[in-house]
């Protein structure tokens, strides 16, 4: 594992830290965007005082932190593989490359003594799961792996109601940032409440510090919805939503190839609207995430 100087340094020092998960550079954005928004990210962490570290495997080695290099191989290297824990020995060992998920780099940046995490939208139980079984590893790791993640509730594409049986059964951590409603991803509402709401990044860092007294290691999961006036409208993503289902079943695509797929269905038919939206959030949570990660630094007792 190598830490970049200046997030070592930073842990070092207690300042705050976030850490950025890879696969939405390499597999969630548009290749030619996708280093970018990487970048713009990132910027959104130190505008709130914290500092980035984006995760990713380069040549069979753990990175806690990007150069640029490495960052823009992320973004444009076709041969990128989406790893998940169960990925990260076979990738390591390979001298591969590897964009890290929710699940890996929730786990990484735990071994690299990172608390906070934000990322788009979390993995979940698939639609039709009680047939194929399809569920995102993102929940079993978040049952062990005690991180604060920022997010924007689960994509939409996935079944919502399921996954939050899931997290409850998990034992899994939920509160909502300034809302009762659970967020779909692209819009605020996923029809779905949440258990707990804090009116602010100290409230989530103290019930962090709570937890972590108490010897939790489940994560805790802060649902933040995309900002008003940035949400999909809700026509547009229903439609969207059931043709790409559609599409879906008629490609026989399963398994980790489906989110990118949808995502990347919904960015085509969507005309830039989704990738617009998806762009807003990231940066939404990043920022939010660092104020929770400098809340967390600025008291010992956190």
């Amino acid at each position: 594992m190598i830490i970049a100087e200046e997030v070592s340094t930073a842990l070092q020092d207690g300042r705050a830290v976030v850490a950025l998960e890879s696969t939405i550079i390499s597999h969630g954005l548009p290749t030619e965007s996708s280093a970018r928004v990487a970048r713009e990210i990132e910027a959104a962490v130190r505008d709130s005082g914290a500092v980035p570290a984006t995760i990713a495997i380069v040549a069979g080695q753990v990175r806690i932190g990007l150069d640029d290099d490495a960052l823009d191989q992320i973004a444009t290297d076709g041969n990128v593989v989406k790893s998940s824990i169960r990925d990260l020995g076979s990738v390591i060992a390979s001298g591969s490359l590897g964009a890290t998920t929710v699940a890996s780099t929730a786990y990484l940046a735990h071994r690299a003594g990172i608390r906070v995490f934000a990322t788009g939208g979390l993995g979940g139980v698939h639609r039709g799961a009680s047939q194929s079984f399809d569920e995102s590893a993102d929940l079993p790791a978040l049952a062990h792996i005690p991180v604060a993640l920022v997010c924007a509730g689960v994509k939409s594409i996935l079944d919502v109601h399921a996954t939050l049986e899931r997290l409850e059964t998990l034992s899994v951590g939920l509160v909502g940032y300034r809302s009762e409603k659970f967020p779909g991803f692209y819009i605020q509402d996923s029809g779905y409440a949440v258990p707990w709401v804090a009116q602010s990044a100290a409230e989530i860092a103290d019930t962090l510090a709570a937890r972590d007294a108490l010897g939790l290691e489940q994560a805790l999961v802060v649902a933040n919805p995309i900002p008003d006036g940035k949400e999909m409208p809700r026509e547009l993503h229903e439609a969207t939503l059931a043709a790409a289902l559609e599409a879906l079943q008629d490609n026989k695509i399963t398994g980790k190839d489906v989110t990118p797929f949808l995502l990347g269905f919904f960015h085509e038919h969507t005309h830039g609207v989704s990738l617009q939206a998806n762009i807003d959030l990231v940066l939404n949570n990043a920022g939010l995430a660092a104020q929770i990660a400098v809340s967390l630094a600025a008291s010992p007792l956190r």
